[in-house]
């Protein structure tokens, strides 16, 4: 419906691409859908759609290329093909379909809500994080199923649910940084913050003007949600193994276990579209909606 640098990409986008890609599903005649997407924010709009598009019963397929078409290299022809057999499939799930290598082997079937973009130019940018490929891809139309999935049911009737809170942010923290960073949002109506963490889902606490611990307080006391996100990307947050994390979650901090930074914002997002209590965000927060968060990590995914 746009033709746009994906840097570009907002939630309005994010809206209308779900209101579109629901009415495509819900006509008999469309066995799928594939949307073309430039790769820099493709994980933001998986994730998007992922919570915005309810009782997926078909095949929802987002693809990318890494390389132009004019190159000898480019990844175009493999993705689109991959892309039109996954979205005959009878994967019924928002997915990424990309090449699984740099070479023109097979490409990969990638979960909306836990798949990154890894690399700058590699063709096999796009990766699983916590997670296995839902599939394999095959040119000749071969799929080999790797993870679990939602299978095609064309009874189910597509809702676009596109509630959406612009007042949140993706914060990364680093050793320094200065906690009034949560005062200047709560300061500007933000309602909510995701805060990339270090470690177990760490940041500066104990004496001085560093104590994140204080700020979050008064913040989450005045009805905003925090909520902690992994910057290790791999693996998942604790809060009860040290001091600080136990601290920091008696200031109000919701640990989000192994859920992406990016895949955690657009949820915030999507939750505080529905619901204004904190308590009942929190719990949709920590409620697994669209596979974003694993009870059980297995050790095959890591570095997939």
């Amino acid at each position: 419906p746009f033709n746009i640098f994906s840097e570009n990409m907002n939630p309005g986008h994010w809206q209308e691409l779900a209101k579109l890609t629901a009415a495509l599903l819900n006509k008999k005649e469309n066995r799928g859908v594939i949307l073309t997407h430039g790769t820099d924010t493709l994980g933001y709009t998986a994730a998007a759609l992922s919570f915005m598009l309810k009782n997926v019963n078909k095949p929802v397929v987002l693809t990318y290329s890494q390389r132009s078409t004019d190159r000898g290299s480019t990844d175009t022809v493999l993705n689109l093909t991959c892309a039109g057999h996954a979205a005959l499939s009878d994967i019924a799930e928002v997915m990424l379909v990309g090449h699984a290598s740099p070479d023109d082997t097979f490409c990969y079937a990638l979960r909306g809500t836990k798949t990154r973009k890894m690399h700058t130019s590699r063709r096999d940018t796009f990766r699983p994080i916590n997670d296995l490929p839902l599939a394999e891809v095959h040119e000749d139309g071969k799929i080999v199923a790797k993870g679990s999935f939602n299978k095609r049911d064309e009874k189910k009737k597509v809702v676009a649910d596109t509630a959406f809170e612009e007042k949140v942010a993706l914060v990364k923290y680093v050793p320094g940084a200065d906690p009034k960073i949560i005062d200047y949002y709560l300061g500007e109506g933000y309602k909510g913050l995701v805060i990339e963490a270090v470690g177990l889902g760490h940041v500066s606490v104990g004496e001085g003007k560093h104590n994140w611990a204080p700020h979050i307080k008064k913040a989450t006391d005045k009805g905003m949600l925090i909520c902690f996100a992994p910057q290790t990307i791999y693996g998942r947050l604790d809060p009860y193994v040290y001091a600080s994390g136990r601290e920091l979650l008696e200031a109000g901090a919701v640990y989000l276990g192994d859920m992406l930074g990016e895949t955690a914002y657009v949820k915030l997002g999507w939750v505080l579209g529905h619901e204004k209590n904190p308590e009942k965000a929190k719990k949709m927060m920590l409620t697994n909606i669209a596979g974003e968060l694993n009870g059980r990590i297995s050790d095959d995914t890591f570095l997939f």
